[in-house]
């Protein structure tokens, strides 16, 4: 990549998404996809892994995963980058559940470019990052609300 197109690039994350059971239904695909489509993200590599029952890893190749004769994944066919390799792919396996099976994700927030791209400029620099687990804001916001305790079914 050249020095131009770092500058305008947005962050970048990663997801390691579990499939227990090694069921993946294929349900949020499109909503991956409209999010590809609508400029809000860019796939940089995407890949599977699973991890047997007896604890060997194994990468899973794009494919038909809910048995209907189709290529669930085949608008993603070709997207990997080369970026996520087998360690990637090893330390992704090692926090899965034995017998479950994971996609990980790597992208950029396009939708934050500009403003990323602002904030270099400017000579400002990220010094933290990371996400707030949901069931962690629905304790704050109970906390706050003063509803912490009050379910009847916590008893």
């Amino acid at each position: 990549m050249t020095e131009d197109v770092l500058a305008e690039t947005g962050p970048i994350d990663y997801l390691v998404v579990e499939f227990p059971g090694n069921r993946m239904t294929g349900e949020a695909l499109p909503l991956l996809i409209d999010l590809v489509d609508r400029g809000l993200i860019r796939i940089l590599d995407f890949a599977f892994v699973r991890k047997d029952t007896d604890g060997t890893i194994a990468g899973m190749e794009i494919a038909d995963f809910d048995g209907d004769g189709l290529l669930d994944l085949a608008v993603f066919e070709g997207s990997g980058s080369g970026l996520l390799d087998e360690d990637d792919l090893s330390e992704a396996a090692a926090v899965i559940e034995p017998g479950n099976s994971a996609g990980v994700l790597i992208y950029e927030n396009t939708w934050a470019a500009p403003f990323a791209a602002a904030l270099r400029r400017s000579g400002a620099q990220v010094v933290a990052s990371g996400r707030v687990p949901m069931q962690d804001l629905l304790h704050s916001l109970d906390v706050l609300d003063g509803t912490e305790g009050n379910d009847p079914t916590d008893a």
